[in-house]
């Protein structure tokens, strides 16, 4: 379907199978490619592939029952689907939906002791706490390699509309040496980054966008996927691996979910329990929060007490807003009209709570962690970041404006010595001056 950077991690974990044999475990939320993509490498690198989705192949778990043996699990699936062939040091059998048989993800340890198959899982529920509450033994220390997959990131989204990698490593060159990009290129990237803000990076919207260049399509793709998403929402197997789900913390999790957009459009984007409801509190709603994180939907950005590193040392927990990690979703939960606004930058209030998120999405698909720093002054930065070993601050910026906050915090040497640099992120080309580095949004996608 679409090119992704992940395959490079596949790749580089079927060379490390030479030193010590691991699982790839590939974790991440419903509908971001990871099936195909586990497939397709598979197929090019495997003589022989066995694939079962334990959210389909439901008879295939009695295979995972037992004690665990290899001979008796290959057995097992040999009766049960006479069309496998477990061919020693030539397979890889690719365990879809891993979470749905704890069995299956107990038998990693003893396929990887006993070496002759290789072994790709996946999960779209694997990091909620409890999905599975049937105990088979547990996850084995030391024979997993785990990995974070997440929606397509605007690099990826270039590669769809068929962008050559020359201009991309000319933007990648643009930025090492900050030296200005090309008219013609900066506009060009521009256009496309409004492209990607309003369809963002799930891949099926992707491909309809490709294909129709229809953002009515989109958003009715958009809107069909949260649908799927909201179905998940506070499910999980009993004892007997069967779906259940617990209505009350689904009824907290559509709250949080469907809070988002207004809780960003406030001047103070702190996330505040009583836009949920008027006695709402962090013990009634966390649980609800740490579910939609754990699915992949949401991320924390935490308040840090002071700028100093390390800086996960300083956030505040209690103190934090949420963005979602897919914009084309969150613009999806907006107005009609907003995907018109974008395109022709007649955004108004939202153009700051959309660009912010944005960036959010691209600073998570980096695998950064996400801070920021406010105070009761009024002092507040939009993002706080180690970048190339220093304290960063990320301003982004409606309009290519001053940055006053973080004027403040750059000359004054008595209380933040430790901060010297500021990237502001906004419509201009890229500039430097004085620790200060300006770059055009699009450019997001490579602070890392």
């Amino acid at each position: 379907m679409f090119k992704r950077k992940i395959e490079n991690e596949l790749i580089e974990w079927k060379e490390s199978l030479k030193v010590k044999k691991k699982a790839f475990v590939l974790k991440g939320m419903r509908q971001i490619g990871k099936t195909f993509i586990v497939k397709k490498f598979a197929i090019e690198n495997y003589k022989n592939v066995i694939y079962i989705n334990f959210k389909v192949d439901l008879n295939l778990k009695k295979a995972f029952a037992g004690d665990l043996q290899v001979r008796e699990i290959i057995s097992s699936l040999s009766i049960l689907n006479p069309k496998f062939k477990f061919i020693p040091n030539e397979t890889v059998i690719i365990l879809d939906e891993i979470q749905e048989c704890s069995g299956a993800r107990a038998s990693i340890k003893p396929f990887m002791e006993d070496g002759r198959f290789d072994i790709i899982a996946t999960g779209s529920l694997l990091g909620i706490k409890g999905y599975n509450k049937n105990y088979h033994g547990g996850v084995a220390v030391g024979f997993e390699h785990s990995v974070y997959m997440t929606a397509m990131d605007f690099e990826e989204f270039l590669w769809a509309k068929g962008i050559d990698i020359e201009t991309l490593n000319y933007l990648y060159d643009c930025l090492k040496n900050k030296k200005r990009i090309n008219d013609a290129v900066h506009t060009a990237m521009l256009k496309y980054f409004k492209e990607y803000i309003c369809v963002g990076g799930m891949p099926a919207v992707v491909d309809v966008f490709v294909k129709t260049d229809d953002y009515r399509l989109v958003r009715n793709e958009q809107r069909d996927i949260i649908e799927s998403f909201k179905d998940d929402f506070a499910k999980h197997l009993n004892e007997n691996e069967e779906e259940v789900i617990d209505q009350s913390l689904s009824m907290k999790i559509n709250r949080v979910f469907d809070s988002i957009p207004s809780q960003l459009s406030k001047e103070n984007k702190k996330f505040f329990y009583s836009m949920l409801e008027s006695k709402g509190t962090s013990k009634k709603y966390d649980p609800a929060i740490w579910w939609l994180k754990e699915y992949g939907l949401v991320e924390y950005c935490h308040n840090l007490n002071t700028l100093e590193l390390p800086l996960e040392g300083n956030k505040i927990d209690n103190i934090f807003k949420l963005y979602l990690t897919d914009t084309g979703l969150f613009i999806s939960m907006l107005d009609e009209n907003i995907v018109s606004d974008i395109m022709f930058g007649n955004m108004g209030i939202y153009k700051g709570v959309i660009y912010e998120n944005i960036v959010a999405d691209a600073l998570i698909k980096n695998k950064l962690p996400l801070y920021y720093f406010s105070k009761d002054s009024g002092l507040e930065i939009d993002f706080v970041e180690r970048y190339e070993g220093n304290i960063t601050l990320i301003e982004v910026k409606a309009r290519n404006g001053n940055a006053k906050s973080a004027r403040t915090i750059l000359n004054d040497k008595i209380k933040y010595p430790n901060v010297n640099n500021l990237i502001k992120l906004c419509d201009a080309n890229i500039s430097f001056s004085e620790n200060v580095l300006t770059l055009p949004y699009y450019l997001a996608y490579i602070i890392r």
